[in-house]
């Protein structure tokens, strides 16, 4: 320390401090500003970057709400359609059921209606033929009968007693 008290000049002591001073005062008139300018610049931009970032922010937590509300409508409306389509094929499967069961109805009526007809002329035709061969073995039998001119005499005879007049 004492070296450096010996080796003190006040004159080069008062050149450096007047040059330190010119240093600083060029500093402010020329640097000074810019160098504030840009740093006020730099913490503008800087808190214009994270206001932005707050606003996206907010943005996609907006977005994302929109969304989970869009996904609960199209899952509701999903649920609506199925059981829309699930009715729709309960119904399909119902009224082909009772059509094919109306369908089926005519078909035994329309077959029991038949059978009936078929029935019916097959018993008309049953007593056609029996009558018939009720004719023909009666017709054997007269003639049989009729040959015998004895015989034809008893049964006008009987046929006339068993007649009853009024």
């Amino acid at each position: 320390m004492e070296q450096l008290l010996n080796d003190f000049s006040p004159g080069l002591f008062i050149v450096q401090t007047i040059l330190f001073l010119l240093l600083i005062f060029l500093m402010v008139k020329f640097a000074w500003k810019p160098i504030l300018n840009s740093l006020n610049d730099r913490e503008e931009g800087i808190k214009t970057a994270l206001d932005a970032a707050e606003n996206a922010k907010k943005e996609m937590e907006n977005l994302n709400a929109d969304n989970e509300r869009l996904l609960k409508e199209a899952r509701i409306e999903r649920e609506a359609l199925l059981k829309e389509a699930r009715e729709m094929k309960d119904k399909i499967i119902s009224d082909a059921t009772n059509e094919a069961q109306d369908k089926a109805g005519k078909m035994i009526e329309q077959a029991q209606a038949a059978i009936e007809t078929e029935k019916k002329a097959a018993m008309a035709e049953l007593k056609s033929h029996v009558a018939g061969l009720s004719i023909e073995i009666a017709e054997k039998v007269v003639r049989e009968e009729l040959s015998n001119k004895d015989k034809q005499l008893k049964l006008v005879e009987e046929m006339l007693g068993e007649t009853k007049l009024n």
